[in-house]
């Protein structure tokens, strides 16, 4: 196996103690990359997989990732969830090959050794051999060789997963903001109403700065700010847990009326633009707190969001050191009834990849990862409401950037 390269690059350098300027190697280097799948995505955190409303039924899967290695996620006949690698225990293939399904069992298409929904070994063709021909030795433990089981934890619906023994429980690692948040959001059963793939060429953490950033929010997304779906003028916060690995934005629409004075200068606010379809904007109160957006970004790979009447988790998947794939899976309430499921897929094509606000996201990410791509050793300045990593009671704010940043230097080896 080819070691990997510890973080402390001779041409990698961090200027200061925090996190409010990153060299721009840490989105370039393949090196880099590498660790990241060992010390974060292998390392002592959890990853989110899926929705517990995705895998309703016994022998329900879902194939998805940690980070870059492939998983398949499970509920067995009993009800409980299982995750494991997507890597029979023989030679190596791929025992699962579709996205979703029912299944009895897992069986390998190379040859056909099968698997129960827990990950457990239960059939191999030819084990006692073939007219008293070959065989497996005499000592061969079926229950030695079943597939790679991770951890598996939910919370709120949501489940999630770990190759980690000595990782907190997932409550712990959470914290009371994230629950808190979760807790409000999956407070009724829910109905998955789909999912979205959108494949962004950068680096998978441009993409998780950008959901911990609401100073870019009203200033790239045109329809955000016209519209009034989001402002950095709206009443909210940006707050994160103890720890400054998970971050949480909200916004309160209709909270700034003459309060848009600073937006007169910027291209994304055009009093110009009128829409031909005003329903789009339509809605009802899902929640009686005002709060009209969330975006929740629970490191390393969630974000939960409410956006209007769009609900939808977001789980990135790096695919390289220069790209990954954002699975938008979106849902509503198992008692919507057809008028406010009508508005919820509405809603959710504008948001969504196919729409606005992530196809311009993922955009920014592009045309920042080929920016920096030869300058490794420069750095970008993160600043805007101060130099810290701090909560703060409005949105003209980088500091859960700045937390995300000291906290990812802490797991590298990078710590100040």
């Amino acid at each position: 196996m080819n070691a990997i390269r510890e973080p402390a690059l001779g041409h990698l350098r961090w200027p200061t103690a925090g996190g409010s300027q990153v060299p721009y190697g840490v989105f370039t280097d393949p090196a880099i990359y590498e660790l990241e799948q060992q010390r974060l995505f292998r390392g002592d955190a959890w990853s989110f997989v899926a929705l517990e409303a995705e895998i309703p039924a016994s022998g329900d899967y879902k194939s998805t990732f940690v980070g870059d290695s492939p998983v398949v996620v499970s509920r067995a006949e009993d009800g409980s969830i299982h995750a494991y690698v997507n890597r029979c225990a023989h030679r190596g293939a791929a025992i699962c090959r579709e996205l979703r399904g029912n299944v009895q069992n897992h069986t390998c298409v190379y040859h056909q050794w099968a698997y129960d929904l827990k990950g457990n070994l239960i059939g191999v063709p030819f084990r006692r051999g073939l007219n008293g021909q070959g065989g497996m030795p005499a000592d061969f433990d079926m229950k030695k060789h079943g597939l790679q089981k991770l951890r598996v934890e939910s919370y709120g619906g949501l489940v999630f997963a770990t190759f980690s023994e000595s990782v907190e429980p997932l409550p712990e690692y959470l914290g009371p903001m994230p629950c808190k948040a979760i807790d409000r959001i999956m407070s009724r059963p829910i109905t998955v109403l789909g999912d979205q793939r959108q494949y962004v060429a950068g680096n998978w953490k441009l993409y998780a700065e950008n959901t911990r950033d609401p100073y870019h929010a009203s200033l790239l997304h045109l329809f955000h700010c016209t519209f009034g779906l989001y402002r950095s003028s709206q009443k909210g916060v940006s707050v994160m847990d103890a720890k400054h690995r998970h971050s949480m934005l909200t916004a309160m629409r209709g909270t700034d009326e003459g309060k848009v004075d600073g937006y007169q200068d910027t291209r994304t606010y055009n009093t110009d633009f009128t829409l031909d379809d005003p329903s789009v904007l339509a809605g009802k109160p899902d929640f009686d707190d005002g709060v009209t957006l969330v975006i929740l970004a629970v490191f390393p790979n969630l974000v939960v969001q409410q956006i209007a009447n769009t609900l939808a988790v977001r789980q990135i998947i790096p695919r390289g050191v220069d790209k990954f794939e954002l699975v938008w899976t979106q849902f509503g309430y198992a008692d919507d009834d057809s008028e406010m499921q009508a508005i919820r897929n509405k809603q959710g094509n504008l948001i969504g990849p196919a729409g606005l606000i992530s196809m311009e996201d993922g955009e920014a990410v592009e045309i920042v990862h080929r920016s920096i791509i030869r300058d490794q050793d420069q750095t970008s300045y993160i600043a805007m409401g101060g130099e810290q990593a701090k909560d703060a009671e409005h949105l003209v704010t980088e500091g859960s950037i700045i937390g995300f940043w000291e906290y990812y230097r802490e797991v590298m080896g990078w710590a100040a």
